[in-house]
């Protein structure tokens, strides 16, 4: 397709750190507006500073609008809101289904609920795309990208973990509720996020307030089990703050235990280290200038957004399976 004007991508606001993220992309980002209560219909929302090329559309218009591509983001846009809100002719654009998480069944049986040739895959890590039975799908990974301001450095004067997880004490196991509460016990740790105050947490800090907000904590603590790389874990390691961790999912790739972090399946050994960075300041900074540099060198916001405008070309440009991109083929392009 010859192109004289900016691509223009359709999607739902889902994650809306990754879409602000994805929004630093040179395109066009067209969300739905319509009833708040429905996930994905909020429109721009209050708390990402988007900038103009996130435009909201009302859902009565969308059928009149013309698009480039669909960007789908979950099972329901999928399975139903294509459906309800897309015309025809928008249903059959060119089409990517962005997956956020890990296989929810067993890891390595579960099949996606794409099994369309012409619908491009795109995981947010390599473990998800190991762990997913992705059927005979083009499927591929973009590492995440992400940025924090410049002038916000690691000073670390709280002596205490951070953690940052939204609603934790509904999100059960998986996102290591009971880890948390007992690891609190023997390490000072603050939990910020939605809804957190319920279990004795600080609540939320928006997301423009969140990197000058941690960089006061000696460390930053994920107690996820399984889940997808955290863009906050990330974001955490950006300012240079350590990072302490269970050795699961793709945490193991990026993080090297005692080098750029503190990475283990043992919570014991968590414990242990947890208190020696409290202990040792210089420890936790030696740490966190290691990660830091690993982070920008594989997930800083130019090598994301230049991989996403690639893929979203060359998707737009085919109209058959063997045009688009498994992922072998991203990585020797890019």
């Amino acid at each position: 397709m010859h192109r004289d004007s900016r691509i223009k991508i359709f999607t739902w606001h889902i994650h809306g750190s990754y879409l602000y993220y994805l929004s630093h992309c040179d395109f066009d980002i067209y969300i739905p507006l319509g009833d708040k209560k429905k996930e994905g219909y909020i429109g721009r929302g209050t708390t990402f500073p988007f900038g103009s090329n996130v435009i909201e559309v009302p859902v009565n218009q969308i059928k009149q609008l013309t698009f480039d591509c669909i960007l789908f983001q979950t099972n329901h846009n999928y399975l139903k809101d294509q459906y309800e809100i897309l015309s025809e002719e928008q249903r059959n654009l060119p089409a990517i289904y962005l997956e956020h998480d890990p296989p929810q069944g067993v890891p390595t049986d579960t099949r996606h609920v794409v099994d369309l040739g012409r619908v491009q895959i795109v995981h947010v890590t390599h473990f998800n795309k190991l762990m997913w039975n992705n059927n005979d799908s083009p499927a591929t990974v973009i590492d995440h990208g992400v940025t924090v301001p410049q002038n916000i450095v690691y000073t670390g004067e709280i002596d205490k973990g951070i953690v940052v997880i939204n609603n934790l004490q509904d999100r059960g196991r998986r996102l290591g509720a009971d880890i948390f509460m007992e690891l609190r016990k023997h390490v000072p740790l603050d939990l910020i996020g939605m809804g957190t105050k319920d279990i004795g947490g600080l609540g939320e800090v928006l997301h423009p307030q969140l990197p000058q907000f941690i960089s006061r904590y000696r460390f930053f603590f994920n107690p996820i089990r399984y889940t997808s790389l955290g863009l906050a874990v990330l974001e955490a390691m950006m300012i240079g703050i350590p990072v302490v961790g269970l050795a699961t999912t793709e945490m193991v790739t990026v993080i090297r235990d005692g080098e750029s972090g503190i990475l283990h399946t043992d919570t014991n050994y968590l414990i242990k280290k947890m208190k020696q960075l409290i202990e040792d300041k210089a420890l936790a900074k030696q740490l966190g200038d290691e990660g830091r540099r690993v982070v920008n060198e594989r997930f800083n916001i130019n090598r994301f957004t230049k991989d996403w405008e690639k893929l979203v070309g060359k998707v737009i440009q085919g109209s058959h399976a063997k045009d688009l991109i498994h992922d072998s083929e991203l990585i020797i392009e890019l």
